[in-house]
């Protein structure tokens, strides 16, 4: 593969995971490549990711776990460069990591040890790097026959015969998340799937907020479900409403106006054991027996709420199922969410409708491609978002080469 009339094999908007792992994939395959980033470091979202020390794949993920305009879409590319082989290379790059809950790696010391194992694929292969560097414009050749880019500090225009949008979406716009990947997409006349916040914390309004407020920091076991999507992890009361992992993972599947229902004692029939309780210990009030299931402020917080402050004895059992469908049937209607200040991902983006799922190549201009998070693929919490990154980044990178 030679770089010929072009400056550049490839050229790769955005370094970040996906960009990177593309740019080693097709540098590693003889292209000439070029990674370009409007950020001072490349990896930004990468380095503060999971705590610090990034969730850098899910061992479980596979089409069923992303979210898309068409399901079927990202089966290719998932299928074909695994949890297993990226899971691999970390190990090739001594990284240590372990296995938390519900299949999600992380690594042991920090999320540096990720944009470093990037950093040096991309180095072992020639890949070029160039930081703070802005996209001015850029023009497709009449003849389809490749790119010409203007950027910032550049002396004259460069070349390359294939484009990558790697950018992202519009999540945590204070690490440098903007809407660029959707502009120039509909610059070569793709569409935009509808975009909105996901993986996002919930915010409640009047009379909820002022109810909750004293809950903040509470966090409990639940299930969370919003439509037909239930999901079983913890939840976090925070000042303005509802976090955690169960309800990050809900508010992929949320829309406006809709409520959302939480169970917050899965896999257990609440009324039959306020019910036994109530025979068992007939003086106790409900706030302090709740207290046996809940931290002890929701349980008061729910057991007020129902104007129960008598002992058990005193209490009919319609209004023990009350309070047992207010711990186990909470509906509740969001206000919105956090928005992308706070979003993990930005769901929907650049239709897959005009991408080819084998190659993240265009099927309107010949070696565009775009991959990553700017797609319309959303993967769930815990380490899939990122083996999407890599997954068609390694798909778009292969398929560059080929095209050589």
């Amino acid at each position: 593969m030679t770089a010929g009339p072009y400056d550049y094999d490839a050229a790769i908007l955005g370094a970040g995971a996906a960009g990177m792992m593309c740019a080693a994939e097709a540098g590693a395959r003889g292209g000439r490549v070029l990674v370009l980033d409007h950020a001072k470091a490349p990896g930004e979202k990468i380095r503060i990711s999971g705590g610090g020390r990034c969730n850098f794949t899910n061992i479980h993920a596979g089409p069923h776990a992303f979210v898309s305009s068409n399901p079927h879409f990202a089966k290719s590319a998932l299928g074909r460069y695994t949890a297993a082989d990226f899971t691999d290379l970390v190990r090739a790059h001594g990284v240590p990591f372990h296995e938390k809950t519900l299949g999600q790696l992380f690594c042991d010391d920090s999320a540096r040890d990720i944009i470093r194992l990037l950093l040096d694929e991309m180095a072992k292969v020639g890949a070029e790097l160039r930081l703070k560097t802005s996209l001015e414009e850029i023009e497709a050749d009449p003849a389809g026959d490749g790119f010409t880019l203007r950027l910032t500090g550049a002396s004259r225009p460069i070349r390359c015969r294939s484009f990558v949008i790697a950018t992202g979406g519009k999540s945590i716009p204070k690490m440098g998340a903007t809407d660029v990947a959707y502009r120039l997409a509909r610059q070569f006349g793709h569409e935009i799937t509808e975009t909105r916040a996901a993986l996002v914390p919930f915010v409640f309004g009047e009379p909820l907020a002022a109810r909750f407020k004293a809950l903040a920091g509470v966090s409990t076991p639940a299930v969370v479900q919003a439509g037909t999507a239930r999901f079983e992890e913890a939840i976090l009361f925070t000042h303005r409403g509802l976090s955690g992992p169960a309800v990050l993972q809900a508010s992929t599947y949320w829309r406006e106006g809709g409520a959302v229902a939480v169970d917050l004692a899965p896999g257990r029939d609440v009324f039959a054991w306020l019910r036994e309780r109530k025979a068992a210990t007939p003086k106790r009030k409900p706030a302090a027996v709740l207290a046996e299931l809940l931290p002890a402020r929701l349980a008061a917080d729910i057991a007020h709420a129902a104007g129960l402050d008598r002992p058990l004895a005193e209490i009919a059992d319609a209004a023990l199922r009350a309070l047992a469908e207010a711990v186990s049937a909470w509906r509740m209607t969001p206000a919105g969410t956090e928005g992308y200040r706070t979003a993990e991902v930005t769901l929907g983006g650049v239709s897959v409708d005009g991408f080819q799922s084998k190659t993240m190549e265009s099927r309107r201009v010949p070696n565009l491609y775009v991959i990553g998070e700017a797609l319309d693929v959303t993967g769930w919490l815990g380490g899939y978002n990122f083996q999407w990154a890599w997954s068609s980044g390694w798909a778009a990178g292969v398929a560059i080469a080929e095209r050589g």
